[in-house]
Formats: structure tokens, sequence, C-alpha cells
């Protein structure tokens, strides 16, 4: 049978790409990081390995005793926590001691570069579920107004220079004014911070980096992403159609129209 390397990280991402994968006949082989990954991912594979972060040559030991030859790549790692609980091993801190800028994206390629060099060849998450992927247009009832068209223009400007020096996907804005970027602390928490300051119509734009590796890292959003910018009064989300992840739909959609929110794909 056919394998496939998974490399999990946290949410639901791992799980629907261990399905989707086992439904195409595959064999799936996960390394699943403790305190992040969901442990039902057990379930859903042939054979799990648990290791701590930057444990790279255990993970890469599990793929070539399995004699693995693709691997992908699924579900965020707290960024915060890369700080206080990294513990690499040997193998970990050769590909730590080689990185220039302790970036996402700087990290992600230079973890693909090792596995590559082993025979192990990094493949797209997406290939598997490209339904997740976002459609263009306006996903829901509501259609931002011409001043919100005016605020995802801009936005869409910021957050695009805020990919391309690699800090984060996300910025708020609210009449061409930025409130908030994200860095470290993720999305949730950038949308709670700009959407104070806006007090209500704050314009969420998350985007893809201009240079982003389409194999890991892309950006993502779901019925969480509505409900935190619910609490806060924020007006509309804005996401880059293509190369967005969007999570439970459907639900995400109804709870977007029930709070007058709306979702623009472009």
């Amino acid at each position: 049978m056919e394998k496939i390397g998974l490399i999990a990280g946290s949410g639901k991402f791992p799980l629907l790409i261990a399905e989707s994968a086992k439904k195409r006949g595959l064999k799936v082989i996960a390394v699943a990081h403790r305190g992040e990954t969901m442990p039902e991912l057990a379930d859903k594979v042939d054979e799990i390995t648990w290791i701590g972060l930057g444990q790279f040559g255990r993970l890469l030991s599990a793929f070539k005793s399995r004699e693995v030859r693709h691997a992908l790549m699924a579900g965020a790692i707290t960024k915060s926590k890369m700080f206080a609980n990294v513990k690499p091993d040997l193998k970990g801190l050769e590909v730590i001691g080689k990185l220039l800028i302790f970036h996402d994206d700087d990290i992600l390629k230079a973890v693909a570069r090792e596995l590559e060099k082993e025979g192990i060849i990094v493949v797209s998450s997406t290939d598997y579920l490209p339904e997740l992927l976002a459609p263009s247009g306006c996903l829901t009832k509501r259609k931002p107004s011409k001043e919100e068209m005016d605020d995802i223009e801009f936005g869409w400007m910021v957050a695009k220079e805020l990919g391309r020096l690699d800090i984060g996907h996300c910025v708020v804005v609210r009449r061409k004014t930025v409130l908030a970027v994200e860095a470290i602390e993720g999305t949730d928490k950038a949308i709670l911070r700009g959407g104070a300051l806006a007090k209500e119509g704050g314009v969420v734009v998350k985007v893809c980096k201009p240079n982003q590796d389409l194999r890991f890292d892309l950006p993502a959003v779901g019925i969480s992403t509505v409900n935190v910018m619910s609490k806060v009064n924020a007006s509309v989300l804005a996401i880059e159609a293509g190369k967005t992840i969007v999570f439970d739909k459907e639900e995400m959609i109804q709870m977007a129209d029930r709070n007058g929110i709306a979702i623009f794909s472009r």
C-alpha cells in the first residue's frame, strides 16, 4: 500500500487530511506533537509517533524506518510555545543552527529541505482536500459596503506587506487605519485587540504571504474566527480565494449571516 507521512500540528486539519488519505487507499504514518495535536488522530491513522517540539531526529527516524517517501504538513503549532517548550534533539539542533531568522517560513522550509535530503518529498496538504480552499466572491448574504471595500483594499495592501516580512497573515482596519497586526499571538487575539479599538465595524483582512510556499502554513479561517469577530462587533472578514483554508464553511457562513458579518473572498 502506498504511504503518506503526516506531520501533524493542532486543530482538526490533520484529522481531515488523515480521513481523506485513507479514503484514497493510502497508509497514513503520522508524527504528532505532544500538547498540540488532537489525541483523536491516533484512531484515524495506521501508525503514530508522538514527539516534542524540535525533536526532528525522531520525526525523521519515524518516517525512514517505515520507508515513507512522501510527506505533508497539516495543522499549526502555537507560536508562543516555540520559545518556552522547544527541547530539540541533536538533529533538531542541527536544523535550528542553520537558521538565520527564526520565522515560520524559514523553519518549515528548513524542515522540508532536510526531509528531501533523506529522500522524503514534501507535498501540499491541500492536494488531498482542495474543497477546503476558499472560493471567490461574497460568501454571505450581506455584501461589504463601499466604505468597507475601501478598507479591504487598504488592509489587503498592509497584510501583504506584513506577510512579505513573514510577521503574520492578518490585519484589522477601520476607515483606512490599521488597528492591529497579527504577530506571534495569532489571529484571534489580533482580532480582539483591533476590534476593541474599532468599537464596531472593524474589517479583518487575512491573506496569503506574497512568497508563500503553498505546501504549508496557508492562512485558515472557520467558525472560531467569526465567533471572535462577533465578540467585538467586527463587520467584514476578507480572505484570499484559492489560498485560504476554510473549515466548516457552511456553519461559518450561517454564523456570519446571523451576526451581520460579510465574508468576502477575492
